[in-house]
């Protein structure tokens, strides 16, 4: 059966893999591969420490696309010779003065209060684990099973993945190589009989007999069926740097000034840094909603000065790159999946917001279900239940942000 993957984001590719291995002669059309937010993002895998008050809807979506991770990295692994960053380095969170400190305890007692594993951390424990920051740091937490994989990486190694030829004794059941299109999709309509017909930006017609949608923010951009099914998509833009550590800041021995990510409230804002195993290091990210496209510089200053404040070997690295991107957001923080209801051999997979690399996985397999033949009959209780959150005809409502509930 043939599927056409309409997106190329880490979730698109990651959900276009998952059919091919399933099968699937798929097709991957978008204008650039994986150049959105993806670009963008740090890779943080914290279904921990990205967890927020109001949030208990996501939170079971984070953990169960955590547990996921090593399982599909491991397909891809098996395909092609090829990085994805993966790294387990753990996190630690920390406050940085009493304020901050008294914020940041509030939400870890809930989330051990719902079975988290977050351990408080003495100042002397703090200081050998991590000699590189700041002294005068009020509290610190560590939260070991929350890691990261390099997104760009992983986004190169779905590619090779997808258009791989692959050993039939260790892929039984996999489909072709996948067609890249480098195009812009204008229109999705249904067909008679099923399937759906696609216009391209070059006026271009193709036909197939699924479709899945990940476009992210580029939805509302689509005629036909996507006008049928409006989204709450708004753009949450994000400022993220990336900088490089230089040989003379380390002693002999020394692999990076941090080993742990860290994400931190300072003066009470978040921010986080991400030490790839290269030595760079990813500092992020702002969350604004002004309508800015371009770089804010107010949050580029901030970024760094928090940054500094809880790493002062910040301000001797290497600033290499400024990014910035929108996120697709919605109303409650929670993804849109699920079939069309005028149309149900067309899926929708987008409005990922700050968790499309963490809900990769978990996105890539119900998606895979949705359009295989025994579609929900695959699935389990627990599946269904997570798909019925993400309803493309949910009501969504904006979190509440008390910590009553998670």
């Amino acid at each position: 059966m043939g599927v056409t993957v309409v997106g190329a984001g880490v979730v698109g590719l990651l959900s276009a893999w998952e059919l091919r291995r399933q099968g699937h002669r798929v097709t991957v059309i978008a204008p650039d591969i994986a150049q959105g937010a993806s670009y963008a993002a740090a890779g943080m895998l914290a279904p921990i420490s990205e967890v927020q008050y109001g949030q208990d809807r996501l939170y079971p979506l984070m953990t169960a696309s955590r547990a996921e991770y090593p399982a599909f990295l491991a397909t891809l692994a098996a395909a092609v010779d090829a990085p994805t960053g993966w790294r387990e380095n753990g996190t630690i969170l920390l406050a940085a003065d009493r304020s901050d400190r008294d914020a940041v305890a509030r939400l870890v007692a809930v989330q051990q209060a719902h079975g988290m594993e977050v351990e408080p951390l003495t100042s002397s424990a703090l200081r050998r684990r991590e000699p590189g920051l700041a002294p005068g740091i009020s509290k610190g937490w560590d939260v070991p099973s929350d890691h990261q994989v390099d997104p760009r990486l992983l986004a190169d190694c779905a590619v090779q993945a997808l258009q791989a030829p692959l050993d039939a004794a260790r892929f039984p059941d996999v489909g072709p190589p996948a067609d890249l299109i480098q195009a812009r999709v204008t229109a999705v309509h249904p067909t008679p009989g099923g399937g759906a017909r696609l216009t391209l930006d070059d006026g271009t017609e193709l036909t197939d007999d699924k479709i899945l949608l990940v476009p992210g923010l580029g939805y509302a951009d689509i005629a036909g069926l996507p006008e049928q099914t409006p989204l709450d998509l708004r753009p949450v833009h994000g400022d993220v740097l990336r900088l490089k550590v230089r040989p003379g800041q380390l002693l002999p021995g020394e692999q990076h000034i941090v080993g742990a990510t860290v994400r931190a409230t300072v003066a009470g804002r978040s921010v986080y840094l991400v030490p790839r195993a290269d030595g760079g290091l990813v500092v992020g990210a702002s969350s604004r909603e002004d309508g800015l496209p371009g770089t804010h510089a107010g949050s580029v200053q901030e970024l760094l000065d928090d940054a500094v404040a809880i790493l002062p070997g910040v301000k001797e690295t290497e600033l290499v790159e400024i990014t910035t991107r929108a996120r697709p957001g919605t109303p409650d923080d929670i993804p849109y999946l699920g079939r069309m209801e005028q149309a149900p051999d067309v899926v929708i997979s987008t409005g990922y917001s700050r968790h499309g690399i963490l809900l990769a996985p978990l996105a890539a397999r119900l998606a895979a279900a949705l359009l295989g033949d025994d579609g929900e009959a695959a699935l389990s209780e627990a599946d269904r239940q997570m798909l019925a959150h993400m309803s493309p005809t949910r009501s969504t409502t904006a979190p509440q942000l008390t910590p009553t509930g998670l």
